[in-house]
């Protein structure tokens, strides 16, 4: 990284206050968020794993997801953790860049990831027939490459230009993580460069992979609408809105940090956001996109009666 990173040595996350009760409730409440998370993502990735009924191509971009999500949380909660038990919130320039850095290659990971996952439900439901042929494994290798390679190089860019800046003034982040734009705002040298690239790059990683998300959940609602079972449809809406709900909200609160332009109101919402899309998706995921689904959940009795 270059810049000057010698003086101040250290920020301080403001996080969520600092007042001894608070933190215990937090504390309690973000580890049983982070257990639950862990546990979820990584029993979806136990199950394909071990059941071959499951090695399809849906499942292969769910694990993908599940992986991601695993690390994506783990780069906060841990030492957002161990912050409310010792109330130390310092932490060094160096691991703050890099805590970014990790964070946002995830992040962006995860809306291209989401992109293709929409894709391939969307050829499952609307092109059933030519499904086989067209989803091929080689097909599901590329897409998931291409969507950890767009994550990878977008936020390298990005954390190249972050690096570059000069921090010498006020060292206190409103926030209860590492992020470009209040990493940003701390520094005395020019940001426009920073500002810029992660605007467009955010716009490009962001708004994209949830155009082509959204239209291949219309196509799929209009599909739905043509099954002539009541039944079925309800099933159908029942499962396709809750993944769309939990994207839609997904998407809207990095849109409305990395790309829409910053106000006061918006700086004040930041946290509240930055709470969506860092640990409440990664809860809901395992549960929308597997738990609620009849193959995982015969996947899950199967591996239980194993060990009972």
């Amino acid at each position: 990284m270059g810049g000057n990173l010698s003086t101040p040595s250290t920020f301080i996350l403001l996080g969520f206050g600092n007042d001894f009760e608070l933190r215990i409730l937090l504390f309690a409440l973000f580890l049983a968020i982070y257990a639950l998370s862990l546990v979820g993502n990584l029993l979806i990735v136990l199950l394909v794993a071990v059941d071959q009924h499951l090695h399809k191509p849906m499942y292969f971009f769910l694990v993908n997801l599940s992986g991601l999500e695993t690390c994506y949380i783990s780069t906060i909660l841990p030492r957002m953790l161990v912050s409310f038990l010792t109330g130390d919130r310092s932490i060094s320039i160096k691991g703050c860049i890099t805590q970014y850095y990790f964070f946002g290659f995830l992040a962006c990971t995860e809306c291209y990831l989401l992109a293709m996952m929409s894709y391939d439900r969307y050829l499952a439901i609307c092109k059933p027939l030519h499904y086989p042929t067209i989803m091929s494994g080689r097909l599901c290798l590329q897409l998931a490459f291409t969507s950890w390679m767009c994550g990878l190089v977008t936020n390298t860019i990005i954390t190249s230009f972050l690096g570059q800046l000069t921090f010498c003034g006020p060292n206190e982040i409103d926030d209860f993580f590492c992020d470009v734009y209040p990493l940003a705002n701390l520094s005395c040298s020019n940001t426009r460069l920073v500002k810029l690239a992660t605007l467009i790059l955010g716009f490009m990683g962001i708004g994209s992979p949830f155009l082509l998300t959204l239209a291949s959940y219309v196509c799929i609602i209009c599909t739905i609408l043509r099954i002539k079972s009541r039944a079925a449809q309800q099933k159908a809406f029942a499962t396709c809105s809750s993944h769309l709900i939990v994207v839609t909200l997904f998407f809207l609160s990095l849109f409305l940090v990395y790309v829409v332009p910053e106000t006061e109101k918006l700086k004040e919402l930041h946290k509240i956001f930055s709470f969506f899309y860092t640990i409440f998706t990664p809860m809901l995921n395992p549960l929308i996109y597997s738990l609620r689904n009849r193959e995982v959940k015969e996947a899950l009795f199967k591996f239980v009666r194993i060990f009972l």
